[in-house]
């Protein structure tokens, strides 16, 4: 029986927490927070009760395999899963808009020619069998397996199929998002709806790599999912499962160092100076959190990501139920893509006039006082946290774009609570509030994040700055990989 130490509380950390538990190991969790769930947090006021995190969840499968491997009760047990449907909807710039059905191509390619035309829904169709054999070729790899040694082939091959596209008697294929959306998708509506989900998880259309296809391909093809009463509950559940098995937790414990002895992890020391040996240490924390930076690539490692966005969310208290019908989630797209994607990723980040903002509008009595309230939430991408930096305007601007899909929305408003960039560090730790996005090949390793083994013997790292990167997922998925190479060792090669 090992004594393993992990650093930080986020979901990751705990995934790997609960799952060496189970194999034996003494492991107690040190959290320089006073609470579990990393950036899975809620906010309740007056009978109302927010996500401040992720609000929706895909690809749950990956914590049912938790809760399978780690105990007797599945996670249905523990927490109540309902399947969202519409997955989304979409108010375009030009004051189009359609439904998409959650989990159904049919559904989606029927939608997509009622609303934008004849035509439209083949092409997403179409773009959606292409994006699934990326996912074919790059699930394993990516999500299933510690980062190879050889990690450069996955960043040097493009696996999206793309379609070629004649221009100027020459023969090109799409190598990025937007070069799939403006060759074959060919409406600037669909290129929009493709383009959001690389801006929600802070890419740049314009650089993010074809493979990036897997984004709206997870959620087409494992649905989308809502936790009842908000994604917190999950996080509770993993707590819970993790102190059932044993784990120890200490919150506002500050770790600042990583001890070493003899070539390898021996503990961690805290802000106080006190020490606590261990033979494994597990840390869940951003890039430059530590002194003993445990991030640091081994010789040919993939380096850490940095200059990520960030998110700006308003969380709005309003008079009068929620209606009848509407979709939990709603994007309301940019009315200006270019300037748009010039305030968040030019050489000279700022904040969008006119933001991308997702609405989310929970089914839930628990999220409001009483059936005659609502509560919802906005979201919209922002570069990470420059000092001295103000939000009220952008917060009027997210409000005004907001309108677009509830008109009514400025006079419903009791109140709002605002959580920047600078609420993100504060919680995460994370340089000026940057969340980090899913790996993805290709694009010569950018999207690729350091594996979860390090130079140091005996230390792992987990969470989304590691190997494979963002997402309550991915978060899921590096539990697991950390957990196998303590337990089987360095020759683990992922779940079969």
């Amino acid at each position: 029986m090992a004594r393993i130490a992990v650093i930080g509380a986020g979901m990751g950390a705990m995934a790997a927490a609960a799952r060496l538990a189970v194999a034996g190991h003494r492991v107690a969790v040190y959290e320089r927070t006073e609470t579990y769930g990393g950036a899975v947090r809620r906010f309740e006021r007056d009978g109302f009760s927010f996500d401040t995190g992720p609000g929706l969840l895909p690809l749950p499968a990956v914590y049912r395999d938790l809760f399978v491997k780690t105990g007797k009760e599945p996670l249905e047990a523990c927490v109540e899963l309902t399947q969202v449907d519409p997955s989304s909807h979409h108010v375009f710039a030009d004051g189009t808009q359609v439904s998409l059905a959650n989990a159904s191509r049919a559904g989606a390619v029927s939608a997509l020619d009622e609303a934008l035309g004849a035509g439209t829904g083949r092409r997403w169709g179409d773009f959606l069998v292409r994006a699934r054999e990326t996912w074919d070729r790059t699930r394993r790899p990516l999500l299933e397996e510690p980062l190879w040694p050889n990690w450069s082939v996955l960043a040097e091959r493009e696996p999206y199929p793309s379609v070629p596209h004649k221009k100027l008697l020459r023969t090109r294929r799409a190598g990025t998002l937007a070069e799939i959306g403006a060759w074959e998708l060919r409406d600037p509506r669909l290129t929009a709806l493709l383009e959001s989900h690389a801006l929600a998880y802070g890419l740049d259309p314009r650089l993010a790599p074809a493979s990036a296809a897997v984004l709206p391909y997870m959620e087409h093809a494992f649905g989308v999912w809502y936790v009842r009463g908000g994604l917190r509950e999950l996080a509770r559940a993993v707590y819970e499962r993790c102190v059932a098995r044993k784990v120890e937790f200490v919150f506002g414990a500050e770790v600042t160092r990583v001890l070493e002895k003899d070539g390898r992890a021996a503990g961690v020391e805290f802000a106080d100076g006190s020490v606590t040996e261990a033979d494994f240490v597990v840390a869940g924390v951003a890039p430059g959190a530590l002194r003993t930076e445990p991030a640091a690539p081994r010789d040919g490692d993939v380096p850490p990501q940095r200059g990520l966005p960030s998110r700006l969310t308003v969380l709005l208290a309003l008079r009068g139920g929620r209606p009848e019908g509407v979709a939990h989630r709603t994007v309301v797209h940019a009315e200006d893509r270019e300037g748009e994607l010039e305030s968040l990723f030019g050489t000279r980040p700022g904040l969008p006039a006119h933001p991308t903002v997702t609405i989310l509008r929970p089914d839930d009595a628990g999220a409001a006082p009483d059936p005659h309230h609502e509560a919802i939430t906005l979201t919209a991408p922002v570069p990470a946290e420059r000092s001295g930096q103000g939000y009220d305007d952008q917060v009027e601007r997210v409000i005004a774009t907001a309108e677009r899909a509830i008109p009514d929305l400025r006079a419903r408003i009791l109140w709002h609570e605002v959580r920047t960039p600078a609420d993100i560090a504060e919680t995460t730790g994370a340089e000026g509030g940057a969340v980090p996005a899913p790996a993805l090949a290709a694009a010569d390793g950018r999207l690729l994040h350091p594996s979860n083994s390090t130079g140091l013997a005996g230390l792992f790292t987990v969470g989304g700055w590691s190997h494979p990167g963002g997402g309550l997922p991915h978060a899921g998925m590096s539990g697991a990989l950390v957990s196998g190479l303590i337990v089987e060792g360095p020759d683990f090669r992922g779940s079969q």
